[in-house]
């Protein structure tokens, strides 16, 4: 770990004020109060549900040698927040300045570093892993930090709960090993609230790579506009940040999505286009990348990728007719890095799965049992069609729709589910303070509108193992069970709590009899 002066960092942060010297060792970065280590530099912000600044005092008990804020020192010696003698920081944009701080404590490791940024609503981790497969099967020296994970060398590392890009000291943590492990490349899973909240700022892109963009975050975002300029911000970082040498600006595109239209005429040196011909719709813009001849079996996807110059077959352990489009993109980062069609089938064939993605569970029973993360009305809508595709049974979905998240996705989301699947079983997905039976009941109101009756093909079930449990009981030989929407997570939020909550370990228990019980009472967020 490094130990600098805050005073040798401090052109990282445009100060508007300083209170006091700053020329003190600092050996970390922390964000949070309670999670503060001696020697840190503690970082704070206004925020929306409380003023990180009020939590000042408890970082300094904790060993934080400097504070860095956006409120003046005059204004947080009047409030009694700021300890006499401690160094503090003035700076206009809190959440810019973390990242700017980071990567000047870890000497700018995205600059020394070929950085591929893989973003969109659903298929990004899927992706990342993918890309990261296929680079290295062609010999280069590359990491990867996802939502689920930081591979670094041999070493992996889990990077959180929930899902969304680590908090800027973490990513520029994990960059910064992968310079001093030797690693050339980083493959970086970048969220719509990780570009929004500046993240990923002091990185300089080489590649970017959009999944797709479709209904999601819209509590954060406020519209679906303005979720799209979010995720195209990867796109303008691209075309800002210094290159290279010898790799152009490259923008990997999804030709089959509604998002090529926004995202084509933002700058990149090269464009790559990928997508999938189907007869009687026409492509946005002729793919560079393509697939053709797929074929879904259930050992995983086989088809034919065209690449610039060669055409060779693909053999994928993944499930899902949904995952040729991650499989192309993958290809298509490939194709900017001149991997022979050798190496790209290498990778691909080598990512046998992704946890919490079309996830399996065997316990000997005889239907299919999957976990699988969707959360998203897209996302579901493609997990059911694949599980449709999987079973000559009936399809049998367990889900929910969070508190405090996107109000609009439970009517959609029911809407999919009442329309995909044969048996929809609604339960919680971290309620947090809102009012669980509510939720619920939204999701449940638009599944009766496609067909759905309740106590016969639909039933609100409000503990999550409960639901489970109960779907594997309705379950009859040669269906397919769904558990959807907490994929690798591993806590689920009920008020203000993480409690520990794995659908793997639920689903497991559901199948050797007996619901898994780690949540608290459900029905309410209190």
């Amino acid at each position: 770990m490094p130990t600098k002066s805050l005073a040798s960092l401090s052109h990282a942060l445009a100060p508007l004020a300083v209170r006091g010297e700053l020329n003190v060792p600092v050996s970390g970065i922390s964000l949070y109060a309670d999670q503060t280590q001696p020697g840190d530099v503690f970082m704070t912000v206004r925020g929306t549900a409380r003023d990180g600044h009020e939590f000042i005092r408890q970082a300094v008990a904790r060993g934080a040698v400097a504070v860095v804020g956006e409120r003046s020192p005059d204004e947080l010696v009047a409030r009694g927040w700021l300890p006499e003698g401690v160094p503090y920081v003035q700076v206009a944009d809190g959440r810019g300045a973390q990242a700017q701080l980071a990567a000047a404590f870890y000497d700018y490791p995205g600059r020394r570093l070929t950085v591929v940024g893989v973003t969109g609503t659903d298929g990004k981790t899927t992706t990342s892993l993918l890309t990261y497969g296929v680079l290295k099967a062609a010999g280069l020296k590359v990491g990867a930090v996802t939502t689920v994970s930081a591979l670094v060398g041999d070493t992996e590392m889990d990077t959180g709960f929930h899902t969304t890009t680590p908090d800027a000291p973490d990513v520029q943590r994990y960059l910064a090993r992968m310079v001093e492990a030797g690693m050339d490349i980083v493959v970086l899973e970048t969220t719509s609230h990780g570009l929004a909240q500046r993240r990923v700022d002091a990185i300089d892109f080489d590649v970017a790579v959009v999944t797709n963009i479709t209904h999601e975050h819209l509590d954060f975002h406020g519209s679906l506009a303005a979720y799209q300029q979010a995720k195209a911000t990867l796109f303008r970082k691209l075309a800002e940040g210094a290159a290279q040498p010898g790799m152009p600006k490259t923008a990997v595109l999804n030709g089959d999505d509604s998002s090529f239209a926004y995202l084509l005429p933002i700058w990149a040196a090269r464009r790559l286009v990928y997508g999938v011909p189907t007869e009687g719709r026409a492509p946005a813009a002729p793919p560079d990348i393509f697939a053709t001849a797929v074929r879904t079996t259930p050992g995983g996807l086989r088809f034919l990728a065209h690449t610039p110059g060669s055409a060779f077959e693909v053999a994928s352990p993944l499930l899902g007719v949904y995952n040729v489009h991650n499989i192309l993109a993958a290809l298509s980062v490939g194709v900017a890095f001149g991997v022979s069609p050798a190496a790209m089938q290498a990778g691909v064939a080598g990512v046998r799965g992704v946890l919490g993605r079309m996830d399996p569970i065997d316990e000997g029973q005889d239907f299919l049992a999957v976990v699988d993360f969707a959360h998203t009305p897209n996302a579901l809508e493609q997990a059911l069609t694949a599980g449709r595709a999987m079973t000559e049974g009936r399809v049998i979905v367990v889900f929910g729709s969070a508190g405090l998240r996107d109000r609009a996705k439970r009517r959609m989301m029911g809407e999919v589910a009442g329309r995909l699947a044969d048996v929809v079983i609604v339960t919680a997905e971290d309620p947090r303070t809102e009012d669980l039976d509510g939720i619920i009941a939204e999701s449940v109101a638009a599944a009766a509108g496609q067909g759905k009756v309740e106590g016969v093909d639909l039933f609100r079930v409000p503990d999550r193992g409960e639901a489970i449990y109960a779907a594997t009981r309705l379950a009859q030989a040669g269906d397919i069970v769904l558990a959807c929407g907490k994929g690798h997570e591993q806590s689920m939020c009920f008020g203000t709590v993480e409690y520990p909550w794995s659908d793997h370990a639920a689903l497991r228990a559901a199948l050797r009899g007996a619901p898994l019980g780690t949540l608290p009472t459900a029905g309410g967020g209190d």
